[in-house]
């Protein structure tokens, strides 16, 4: 297991804790997540999901990781 935390921009209210959180908890590999308004905590099995794959999935999402 590995644990990330990234700072995100672009978060201003719930709804958008809401679309990081969905977005990272559809990563394959990915246990657990905490998202809060500009930043998110995700914990996940690396063999099977990568901090890439989750940062993709934030961008995807529409949000910029710094």
């Amino acid at each position: 297991m590995a644990e990330v935390t990234l700072k995100i921009e672009g978060m201003s209210c719930q709804h958008c804790v809401m679309s990081v959180k969905k977005a990272v908890d559809a990563v394959d590999g990915v246990t657990s997540s905490e998202v809060a308004v500009g930043s998110a905590t995700i914990v996940f099995n690396d063999e099977k999901a990568s901090r890439d794959a989750i940062v993709r999935a934030v961008q995807k999402a529409g949000y910029t990781v710094l």
